[in-house]
């Protein structure tokens, strides 16, 4: 019959390749996908990346089986889950330490991107849909952060939300629209738990198979960041080339046992996280009566909190909040045009001037600080570092066309170096 294409598979597999591509697929993107041999420990990050978000869709499956999304019963069905579901407690540790998890995985994995140059031609569409991915991610960890129904869920939603208020015109009727309701309410909650839980999984599930799919159509960046599809042998295979599996598939096992050992470690005996992964604050039932001492997003906003916070003056008779706002939104969306920033003519930083390292350097060391600051209370000392880290994050990338044009860089190799 005209169409088979796998005459010479006989067989389950050869009947389910004449119907569905599952051999092709299968060559595409593992057995016959040819990655850098020289991939180095930043590259577990990415496949790690890929288990957590496996992690939490299985606990979240699980979790909303006994989850009661109203607010009468949020809070107590979060207890019950913890007290009474048999496992029940340690299917929430594992999802919210997941939360923690991932976003510590996904840093490091865009770090790795930002010291090797994986945003650069010809991968900029893979550096784009892996920032969507971090939006989406964002936004799914602050509509599930609510969830839980407690004091910190409660007012950290109230103060998120409010910033919205802050645009001018559109702002009163854009807070109350996302909230549903003129405050945090039942009705947020159960818009915020079917986006949790139904909208934001789908888009994440899609950019990531975006994400892999762009990946594999460029080819992946190494250490060297120099491009293995140029050099191939007679039968077109890259010299620099091995394939994905089961080479690198068998390597980040290694990578899953080290992180499922410190990942369990962490479940088992410090899943509270000192107070960073499940605050104090939020093992009290949610009172619209009773502010917390203390408002502060979970660790891996605080970094864009304390940007937030740190524009206190108002300009062009606009309140400073609203200001704020813009710089928190700006530092996001500025992370989208790197690859358009960067004019060095080598991609990795072991290739790169003094200046590129000096300047990658002061980024990491200002993001970590923003995040210190963000955590704990503003004070005029704390407010005044906040704002020079604010300064030194954008400067990063504001100047990055004239310190990557000027500086003098090192001869990038033929081949990958190991």
């Amino acid at each position: 019959m005209a169409g088979y294409r796998n005459k010479g598979n006989p067989g389950f597999m050869g009947w389910i390749d004449d119907r569905f591509p599952a051999t092709a697929m299968w060559e595409d993107h593992l057995s016959k996908y040819y990655a850098p041999k020289n991939f180095n420990f930043w590259y577990f990050f990415g496949s790690l990346a890929l288990l957590v978000l496996v992690n939490q869709i299985l606990t979240g499956i699980w979790l909303t089986m006994s989850y009661n999304p109203s607010a009468e019963g949020a809070f107590a069905s979060v207890e019950y889950i913890m007290r009474d579901v048999e496992y029940g407690w340690i299917l929430r540790y594992l999802h919210s330490t997941g939360a923690s998890a991932f976003f510590v995985v996904v840093y490091l994995h865009m770090f790795r991107g930002m010291m090797y140059g994986s945003y650069r031609n010809p991968r900029e569409l893979v550096w784009i849909f892996g920032m969507t991915i971090y939006l989406a991610l964002m936004a799914e960890a602050f509509m599930g952060y609510l969830l839980p129904w407690g004091q910190m869920s409660y007012w950290g939603a109230q103060v998120i939300v409010s910033l919205f208020g802050a645009i001018p015109a559109i702002g009163p009727d854009l807070q109350q629209w996302i909230r549903g309701d003129y405050l945090i309410s039942g009705i947020t909650l159960n818009r915020f738990f079917a986006l949790h839980v139904i909208a934001l999984p789908i888009v994440l599930l899609a950019l990531v198979v975006l994400h892999i799919i762009a990946l594999h159509e460029v080819g992946s960046n190494n250490p060297d960041g120099v491009e293995i599809k140029e050099k191939k042998d007679e039968n077109g295979v890259p010299l620099d080339g091995i394939p994905f599996h089961p080479y690198y598939t068998v390597k980040d096992i290694v990578g899953v046992v080290v992180f499922l050992f410190v990942f369990c470690t962490v479940v088992f005996f410090f899943p509270e996280g000192g107070g960073y992964f499940l605050e104090k604050p939020n093992f009290e039932p949610a009172n619209a009566l009773k502010t917390p001492a203390h408002i502060a997003p979970v660790w891996y906003f605080t970094p864009f909190y304390a940007m937030l916070r740190a524009v206190t003056y108002p300009l062009f008779g606009v309140d400073a909040k609203f200001w704020g706002v813009v710089v928190m939104g700006a530092a996001i969306a500025i992370l989208f045009v790197l690859p358009w920033l960067d004019r060095s003519p080598v991609k990795s930083i072991r290739y790169k001037g003094l200046l590129s390292k000096l300047w990658l350097l002061i980024f990491a060391v200002s993001f970590v600080i923003l995040g210190v600051l963000g955590a704990i209370p503003a004070t005029e000392g704390r407010t005044t570092v906040a704002q020079i880290c604010t300064v030194l994050y954008f400067a990063f990338f504001i100047l990055m066309p004239f310190y990557t044009r000027m500086e003098r860089t090192k001869p990038v190799p033929e081949r990958v170096t190991g």
